[in-house]
C-alpha cells in the first residue's frame, strides 16, 4: 500500500462525506482488507486517511448546511413540517456529541443531523470537537470490517468482497431497524 492509495482513499472519503453518493464506508474496509494482507500495522494508516477524509469532508458539509440552513432544508424536502427538526434538535440540545457520534454511524443519518445542528446553531467549536471521534470510530469500525475480511481469506480479493457484502449487509440491517424504530406502532 503507498501513499498514493492512501492519499486517494483520503480524497475518496471527503468527496464522498460532501457528495454522499461515493460508498464511503467500502472504500475504507476495502483498503483495511488489502492493507490487512500487505502489513497489519498499515491498517492503522487507512483508519487515519478515512478519518481525515470523513472529517474534512464533514466540514465542508457542515459549512454548506449553516449557509444554506432551513432554506436548503426545506428546498431538500427534508423538511415537512418542523417535527423531525424539532425532534432532533431536542436530542442535539440534551446531548450534542453523543448523537454527532451515532449520527456519523447510523446510515442515512450524518447529513440529516448536520442539517439539524446546523439550523439550531450548534457551534462551529461544539461541531469541529464532537466530529473528531465521531471520523475516527467511523473509520475505526469500517477498517474492522475489512481487516476481519482481510485476516479471514487467503487472498486479498476475497476478503475485499467479503467487506463488502459485510458492510452492504450490516447497512441494510441498519436501515431496516431504523425504519422499523420509526414507523408508527
Amino acid at each position: 500500500m503507498t501513499i498514493g492509495v492512501l492519499l486517494s482513499l483520503f480524497g475518496l472519503v471527503a468527496f464522498g462525506a460532501v457528495l454522499p453518493v461515493v460508498p464511503t464506508g467500502v472504500a475504507v474496509s476495502g483498503a483495511a482488507a488489502v492493507a490487512a494482507h500487505d502489513n497489519p500495522v498499515l491498517v492503522l494508516l487507512v483508519v487515519a486517511a478515512g478519518a481525515l477524509g470523513a472529517y474534512l469532508g464533514d466540514l465542508v458539509t457542515y459549512a454548506a448546511c449553516r449557509w444554506g440552513g432551513e432554506q436548503l432544508a426545506r428546498r431538500l424536502r427534508w423538511l415537512r413540517g418542523n417535527e423531525k427538526l424539532d425532534k432532533l434538535g431536542e436530542e442535539l440540545k440534551n446531548r450534542e456529541v453523543p448523537v454527532l457520534l451515532i449520527s456519523r454511524l447510523v446510515p442515512g443519518g450524518r447529513i440529516p443531523m448536520l442539517l439539524a445542528a446546523s439550523v439550531i446553531g450548534v457551534s462551529w467549536r461544539t461541531f469541529v470537537l464532537a466530529n473528531a471521534p465521531a471520523c475516527a470510530l467511523w473509520a475505526a469500525v469500517y477498517a474492522a470490517v475489512g481487516l476481519l475480511g482481510g485476516t479471514v481469506f487467503a487472498r486479498p480479493w476475497e476478503g475485499v468482497v467479503a467487506a463488502i457484502v459485510l458492510v452492504v449487509v450490516v447497512t441494510q440491517i441498519a436501515s431496516w431497524v431504523s425504519r422499523r424504530r420509526e414507523a408508527p406502532a
